[in-house]
């Protein structure tokens, strides 16, 4: 199976110590690395998702949901980690699984992690948007709704999204060394605010808010009780996206062997703590229930309400107002440090894939002042810009955690199959209990990725269709270890029954998502999944005809069976006419 040629880890090493100018330049040591991790991580998910998930689906025990979801991370985080100290090189799991399964599979998780990271900063970007506004109406200062909204929102562009965007992206192009040190400063000022928040707001936990801890089921799956605790878990997974970011840096550690492990595993018990301890104070000064019906910041902002004294109104007054403004400032300054980590990810991967023939070369391409790939942060400038401007951030959000999950578990996977194909290659860190700990980051990532809505499923395999098809007619025919063949890659039956194998499970959570959303419902998912999976049956079918692969050695076997028999039919008739 030719399609699953693998690169070879002395190769990879190599370019890890490449110095010339078409090479990253390496600036990161084991602290940056953290902070790189801190700032990623640190976002969207603790200052706007904690509060909704907890109304919604798990009450107080929204806590629990974070555990759940830090497991499955630290599972892949360790798994992350013997990757990164092992194969020092730009493209994060993408690497890996060229290195481990081979380049099919690689396609596929390069392809996953454009969803993750492209996708994701579209989403922080329009969330950052929606704080700018809360900010400007405290100074009375209300921007117009056309120009801060999406046509699906109200409005006609989203001009604060595109604007943090097109900052980022410019801070990239100039380097990673200055843009680390402008996330060095945002991590320490959200660190800073987070731990005040927790620290001033534990004195004003009221325990009746923890009662009951698990609020009993509604009796609708994913609302409260433990469903409801599962569905927020993998809801919230998105909080915990970054860690696997730093990975993508490893071309740029100064010693990538220590710091990698270092910068994976510690900026993830950094997070873990603090959204374990932010989730408990925050439900416990307000009831969960009041957090119904508010989004952005105002989970937050109830609860710093409550952190203060009934008067003789009976009403609580709270006693540090000024917590809320700060709050709004830690936001979107942690904001801006995810989508920067987000925005440089994304290009590292794309960065790798060029340079292996599976994309145009543009996106390998290395300013020759700046050392970064200055040419891929302009197109996702442009390409994520237009996604913030015009997409509902609802729709990119939902994408983006079942898209980490998938990275996570083929991740796990890869280090069982390393274990097996290559046992004394060198390792700077090695997984421990290998392979309890990759089975269990596989169950557990698969576990929650059960637990997410149908329509996530639609949107993840039709997105992984079209990756197939890109990879099909440019990635598969200019990739520079497939060029050894110059007729037709052996192996392509496998990429053939993979996107019919995708296309039925399409039409399957098509219907699944019809049916749990009422077939009064709008259709529109249904035949996009049913319209899609009829023509790549077709197409990748006819490949399969092709390909001789079911029907034609039936027919071929058919033909030589009817080539003896009349062979021997016409011996027989000789022999009776002599």
């Amino acid at each position: 199976m030719n399609l699953f040629v693998k690169k070879s880890i002395d190769g990879l090493l190599k370019e890890a110590n490449e110095t010339d100018s078409n090479s990253l330049k390496k600036t990161l040591g084991p602290g940056k690395l953290v902070a790189l991790g801190v700032g990623a991580i640190i976002g969207a998910g603790l200052f706007s998702i904690t509060g909704g998930v907890a109304a919604e689906m798990a009450g107080p025990a929204i806590t629990i949901s974070f555990l759940i979801a830090a497991i499955g991370c630290c599972f892949a985080g360790l798994c992350y980690a013997e990757f990164a100290s092992m194969i020092p090189v730009a493209g994060s799991a993408y690497t890996y699984s060229y290195a481990t399964m081979g380049e099919f599979i690689a396609w596929i998780i390069g392809w996953d992690l454009v969803l993750e990271y492209a996708v994701a900063a579209a989403t922080v970007s329009i969330s950052w948007s929606r704080y700018v506004i809360k900010f400007f109406d405290g100074f009375g200062i209300h921007l117009p709704q056309s120009l801060v909204a999406c046509p699906w929102e109200g409005g006609i562009v989203n001009l604060p999204a595109v604007f943090i965007v097109v900052l980022m992206s410019l801070l990239l192009i100039k380097g990673t060394e200055g843009s680390t040190r402008f996330n060095n400063i945002i991590v320490s000022l959200k660190i800073g605010v987070v731990l005040i928040f927790i620290f001033l707001g534990w004195k004003y936990i009221n325990l009746e808010n923890y009662t009951p801890y698990i609020p009993e089921n509604t009796g609708t799956f994913g609302a409260y009780g433990w469903t409801g605790i599962i569905r927020a878990a993998a809801v919230v997974f998105f909080a915990f996206i970054g860690f696997d970011a730093v990975s993508t840096a490893a071309q740029e550690a100064k010693n990538p062997k220590r710091d990698m492990p270092i910068g994976i595993l510690i900026s993830l018990l950094i997070c873990t703590v603090l959204y374990f301890l932010f989730a408990h104070v925050m439900t416990g000064v307000a009831n969960y229930t009041e957090f119904k019906g508010h989004d952005g910041i105002a989970p937050v902002a109830i609860a710093i309400e409550h952190m203060g004294h009934a008067g003789a109104d009976g009403l609580i007054h709270p006693d540090y107002p000024w917590l809320n403004r700060a709050i709004i400032l830690a936001i979107l300054a942690g904001y801006s440090s995810v989508i920067m980590v987000l925005l440089m990810g994304q290009t590292r991967v794309f960065y790798s894939m060029s340079k292996d023939g599976l994309l145009p070369k543009f996106f390998s391409h290395i300013h020759p002042k700046f050392r970064t790939p200055a040419k891929s942060n302009l197109l996702f400038l442009l390409l994520v810009s237009l996604f913030a401007a015009f997409i509902p951030s609802r729709v990119a959000g939902e994408m983006t955690s079942i898209g980490t999950l998938l990275a996570f578990i083929l991740v796990c996977i890869g280090i069982i199959v390393l274990r097996k194909k290559m046992p004394n290659a060198p390792r700077a860190f090695k997984t421990p209990l290998v392979p309890f700990v990759p089975i269990c980051g596989v169950l557990t990532c698969l576990f929650m990725m059960v637990f997410l809505p149908a329509d996530t499923w639609i949107r993840l395999i039709l997105w992984m269709l079209i990756g197939l098809d890109i990879y099909t007619a440019y990635g598969m025919k200019n990739s520079k270890i497939g060029s050894i063949y110059k007729e037709e890659r052996p192996g392509q039956n496998v990429l053939n029954i993979t996107v019919i194998v995708l296309s039925v499970v399409l039409i399957l959570a098509g219907f699944w998502h019809q049916v749990t959303a009422g077939w009064e419902s709008s259709k529109f998912l249904l035949f996009s999944a049913l319209s899609f999976s009829v023509v790549h049956m077709f197409i990748f079918g006819m490949r399969l005809l092709k390909k001789d692969f079911i029907l034609n050695p039936a027919f071929g076997k058919m033909r030589l069976f009817y080539q003896k028999v009349v062979n021997r039919e016409q011996v027989t008739g000789k022999s009776d006419r002599e």
